[in-house]
Formats: C-alpha cells, sequence, structure tokens
C-alpha cells in the first residue's frame, strides 16, 4: 500500500492507464471498447440510466473528488494555505495561472463554436505534478513544494467552480434543497460519538447510505454529481475524514484514477490533417504549456514584489518556472472539463483529449528538465555552502 501512497507510482499509473485507453481504441479493438463505455446500466426503478463512461466520471471520479475536498480542507486549516500571508502569492500564482491559459485559449476560439471550452486548460493534476517532482525533484527546498502544492489546490478549486457552476444544466431547486439537507445530516452523524462497536457499524453503514443518497440527489438537481463528493468531503469531521482519505487514497490512486484516465482517453485520433484541426485543439495544446508557465511565474513574480515574501519562502524566477511548467500538466480534471465542455460532440471531443494530453505531456518534459536543472543548482549551492 506504501507504494500506492507514493508521489511516483500512481503518476505512472495514470499515465500507462492513459496510454493503454488512447492504443486500444486506435487498434482493431477500438470500436468494441468504444460500444462498452457506450453500454448503458440502469438502476432497475430508478432514473439512473447512465453509460459506462457517465457511471465512471459522474460516479466512480465523485469518490476521487470527496478525497480531494477532504486534502483541500486540511491544507486550508492546518496546511500550506493556513497562514494567509503565506498562501496569498501561491494564491495570486494560481489567479495567473488561470486567466492566462484562458486568454490563450481564447486567442485561438474566439468568434467561434469552440470558445466555450475555455476553462479546460485552467487545471492542474496534483498526482501528475507531485509526481514529476519527486521523480527529478531530489534537492529541491521544501518551499517549492509547498508553494505547487497550494497553487494546485487552489486550481482544483478553481476546477471545482468551474463544474459546478458552469456545467450545471435544468438546475432543480429542490432537488438541491434535498441534497443539502442530506449534507447537513452527513454532517451532524459523522461528528456523533458511537458508545459500542455496533453504534460505530451502523454509523458508518447510515454516513455510507447517506453518502450514496447525496450522489443520487445531486445527479437529478442537475448539478454535476461529483460535486457531492466535494461536499461530504468537506462536511465530514475533520479526523474521521483524514483517517477515510488515508484508507481510501490506495484505491483511488490504483483504480479509481487509472480507470477515468483509461475512458476518457479511449478515444479514436482524428482521421484529419494538421490544418483541419479545430481551434479548441491549439487553443489547449498551447494554453496548457505556455499559458501556464507564463501566468504563474509572471503572476508570482508580481505576488512576491508587491507582498515582500519572506526570504525563507521566496521562489527564484527559475524555480517559478519551474512550479508552472509543472501547472501545465492538466490531465484528470481537464479531461473532466473537456468532456463536459464538448459533451454533443464526439468529434471536437476527441480532439480536446488528445490536446489535452499532448499539452500535459509537453508540461511533463519541460518540467522534468526544468525541476532537474532547479535541483542541480540548489544541490550545487548545498555542496559549496557545506
Amino acid at each position: 500500500m506504501s507504494l500506492l501512497r507514493s508521489a511516483r507510482f500512481p503518476a505512472v499509473m495514470l499515465l500507462c492507464a492513459a496510454a493503454v485507453g488512447l492504443i486500444l481504441a486506435n487498434s482493431p479493438l477500438g470500436p468494441g471498447l468504444g460500444e462498452l463505455r457506450g453500454t448503458h446500466l440502469a438502476i432497475e426503478g430508478s432514473a439512473f440510466d447512465l453509460s459506462v463512461g457517465h457511471w465512471i466520471s459522474d460516479g466512480l471520479l465523485a469518490i476521487f473528488f470527496f478525497t480531494a475536498a477532504i486534502e483541500l480542507r486540511y491544507e486550508l486549516t492546518k496546511g500550506a494555505l493556513r497562514e494567509p500571508r503565506k498562501a496569498m502569492v501561491p494564491a495570486i500564482a494560481a489567479a495567473g495561472g488561470v486567466i492566462v491559459p484562458i486568454l490563450v485559449y481564447l486567442f485561438f476560439t474566439n468568434g467561434t463554436q469552440y470558445a466555450s471550452g475555455w476553462p479546460i486548460p485552467t487545471a492542474t493534476d496534483i498526482a501528475f505534478a507531485l509526481g514529476v517532482l519527486a521523480v527529478f525533484g531530489r534537492g529541491l527546498p521544501g518551499a517549492v513544494r509547498a508553494f505547487l502544492l497550494a497553487l494546485a489546490i487552489l486550481d482544483d478549486i478553481v476546477g471545482i467552480i468551474f463544474i459546478a457552476v458552469l456545467f450545471t444544466s435544468d438546475l432543480n431547486p429542490l432537488w438541491l434543497a434535498v441534497a443539502a439537507g442530506l449534507v447537513l445530516v452527513f454532517f451532524v452523524l459523522s461528528r456523533v460519538q458511537p458508545r459500542t462497536t455496533t453504534d460505530a457499524a451502523l454509523r458508518q453503514a447510515a454516513l455510507l447510505i447517506i453518502g450514496i443518497a447525496t450522489w443520487g440527489v445531486v445527479y437529478q438537481s442537475g448539478v454535476h454529481a461529483t460535486i457531492a463528493g466535494v461536499a461530504l468531503g468537506f462536511a465530514m469531521a475533520p479526523k474521521k475524514a483524514d483517517r477515510l482519505r488515508h484508507r481510501l487514497e490506495p484505491w483511488v490512486n490504483a483504480l479509481v484514477l487509472p480507470i477515468f484516465a483509461f475512458s476518457s482517453a479511449a478515444v479514436m485520433i482524428p482521421a484529419v490533417s494538421v490544418g483541419e484541426l479545430s481551434p479548441a485543439f491549439w487553443g489547449i495544446l498551447v494554453a496548457l504549456p505556455v499559458g501556464k508557465i507564463i501566468g504563474i511565474a509572471l503572476a508570482g513574480f508580481i505576488a512576491q514584489k508587491a507582498l515582500g515574501t519572506q526570504s525563507d519562502s521566496h521562489l527564484a524566477v527559475g524555480d517559478l518556472i519551474a512550479a508552472g511548467a509543472l501547472g501545465g500538466i492538466g490531465f484528470t480534471v481537464s479531461l473532466l472539463l473537456g468532456e463536459l465542455a464538448f459533451a454533443g460532440n464526439a468529434v471536437i471531443g476527441a480532439e480536446v483529449t488528445l490536446a489535452v494530453l499532448a499539452g500535459s505531456i509537453i508540461s511533463m518534459v519541460l518540467a522534468g528538465i526544468l525541476v532537474t536543472w532547479r535541483a542541480r543548482h540548489y544541490r550545487k549551492v548545498a555542496a559549496v555552502d557545506s
């Protein structure tokens, strides 16, 4: 289990799962795989009749968002973001890392039917970014990792907001109110102290049932169902939530995220020439590696100058550029945003998926080079000082 909790191995699994999905989709097995993803699995006697692909992106991925919300709350209350002054620089850098990629994307797509995909290149994949940092960053100061973690977490918050606000259709206030009530019950019940082992088992069963019911009600409300995971993660009692996240982490890394990566990447490469690729493809391909580096490095530099960052947490320009490259690894949330933004257009959806994969891989390569360069620099400084 310790391997599945490490920073490196889950990132490798994600990349391999995506590669296998893309390869199989473009092999003789591709049509069968497409049919499998499109096969509908219904819960008899209910309104839930979703394809396998939607059960993965709407259902399975809610578990990932549940654990992500627990981590977000921890960092906001006890971790890298607990002190507002320390959180300001990564917050401003994260804002730059959202705004500039959006502007780059809109530069390519403004005035076209693809402009609505602007949220896609705004996300940073924590698992991948920290994985690359773990592989190439031996010798980097802790301030760089803390900055990247805060940056990625803030990016996740933005991604969650985009999913909740932009991709909500036919909002049903009644179902939403029921969902809020269930979250409140979950909040209270998770804080009840059981007196016996039987009480504890009954409470766990009740929490599981309420959690599943909340997901179903949020789905019915018109809000994207993964937001149920976010709400429950924030609502659960902190100590219990941290223990549960610790137990779920290996399963999320080994099953949930790889299955989602495999399913999302299982698209056929469009049979078009380079010149026929849509503006959405080019917008994402450039926005992830280039937009993120410019946005994060420039905003981070300005924030440090304006706020007078203390020397122990001050990052050099090279560190900010390396963090910007890491921020361009969009992957999980970017793939989900792409699915949501172009759900009704399979051809453009395939191009968007390929652009996210390509842009993330370019960012990974750049990040590997830049992080290695910075790590070597700090090792040399340490050797001179010693």
